[in-house]
């Protein structure tokens, strides 16, 4: 079992303790998205469906709609997706064709790029393997950024990949990089470029994107490319943010709207020199160094108080910083991995989860994911806000 995204709180928000989660069967090779009530008794389970690399990631990105009425989940497959609204009350469903990377809060818009294009460049697998992939990777005007509206059920392509390879302020230097990488390996594009990573911030009111491939098959001889972009709800006011290709790594928004926090390196550093945890606003300004955190993990800070930070790393560590002292807390080791097993077959499969902290709204408590024999499971703790 698993909590879809360490943006995206599991717990209901009308207040009642219900816990939104993703479980599978092992054995069928099957999932369900399931809701458990403040006990953590099992009271609802739907959505049944055969299981890909990604369930082992994100579960199926389910989400809560902001008033509980609704949970949106991902459905479908890779190569062919979907994605589902349903109503609790009723179980009644409405489908869309398209891809899901979890809800806002507030609003009936949902944006998400297409999860098959990250897979097919060789998230995931680790190979390329371009005939999962939805929509062809040379077809830049095709795919992107889309827009989905389930209550006029209308799916529409507000930004092609096309467009945001026209706004980049390398756009020479890439297309070059690209006609020298497709003659090399003989095909129709060189860079796999797409548009993925949609999150938004807290009222809805702005998203930011990833533009380029942060996980390429090397083989190929491609560079990791990796921008961020920031948008307007209706996708006007589309900025380049900043360049990360050369290490940054898990970005998402600051509890106060306005600023992006990450994993990132100092201007001018090589790959080969340390991250730290980093921010920069929405414009690209005032890019500075938030704390010491280093590792790559998954950042979050608490929206009852700012100065309070939780995030993982790779050593399986769940780590609390105080970003005004610039000082770790608390560390403690909490297993995401079965010993003996790790990287076997894909790189995203039952035998590791990440730990994707996520802070309860009234930061009072912090959900994980947690792997230490056969079955994942979910793990709360209580905080001390503040101190």
């Amino acid at each position: 079992m698993l909590h879809s995204y360490y943006t995206i709180d599991p717990y209901a928000p009308d207040g009642s303790g219900r816990l939104l989660a993703a479980a599978a069967d092992l054995d069928s090779r099957k999932g369900s998205v399931v809701i458990l009530n403040s006990k953590g008794e099992l009271c609802d389970e739907f959505g049944t469906h055969e299981l890909e690399s990604s369930f082992f990631h994100t579960g199926f990105w389910q989400s809560w709609s902001q008033d509980a009425r609704y949970v949106y989940y991902q459905s479908g497959s890779l190569k062919n997706p979907s994605i589902r609204r349903r109503e609790l009350a009723s179980g009644s469903e409405i489908e869309l064709e398209g891809d899901f990377e979890g809800a806002p809060r507030s609003g009936s818009t949902i944006a998400s790029g297409l999860m098959g294009l990250l897979y097919a460049a060789g998230y995931g697998y680790g190979v390329y393997n371009p005939s999962i992939s939805p929509i062809p990777f040379e077809s830049r005007q095709e795919h992107g950024i889309f827009a989905y509206n389930f209550d006029t059920q209308t799916r529409s392509l507000k930004l092609s990949t096309e467009e945001a390879l026209s706004m980049h302020p390398e756009k020479d230097k890439l297309l070059k990089l690209d006609k020298e990488l497709a003659s090399k390996n003989g095909t129709k594009s060189g860079l796999t470029l797409m548009l993925y990573c949609v999150r938004w911030n807290n009222d809805a009111s702005k998203m930011l994107f990833y533009f380029g491939n942060h996980c390429v098959d090397k083989r190929r001889g491609e560079p990791r490319i990796s921008c961020l972009f920031t948008a307007d709800k209706d996708f006007s006011n589309i900025r380049f943010v900043k360049d990360i290709s050369n290490g940054g790594v898990h970005w998402s928004w600051h509890p106060d709207n306005s600023h992006l926090i990450g994993y990132a390196k100092a201007d001018g550093a090589t790959q080969q020199d340390s991250d730290a945890l980093y921010c920069v606003k929405y414009d690209g300004s005032g890019f500075r160094k938030l704390c010491d955190a280093r590792g790559g993990g998954h950042p979050s800070i608490s929206e009852t108080d700012h100065n309070l930070l939780v995030t993982d790393n790779y050593a399986g560590a769940i780590e609390f910083w105080n970003l005004r002292e610039n000082h770790c807390i608390a560390s403690e080791l909490f297993p995401n991995r079965i010993p003996g097993k790790e990287n076997s077959g894909s790189l995203r499969n039952e035998t590791r989860v990440c730990h994707h902290p996520v802070f309860s709204r009234d930061g009072e408590s912090v959900s994980f994911n947690m792997l230490d024999d056969k079955y994942a499971y979910l793990l709360k703790i209580k905080t001390e806000s503040g101190k």
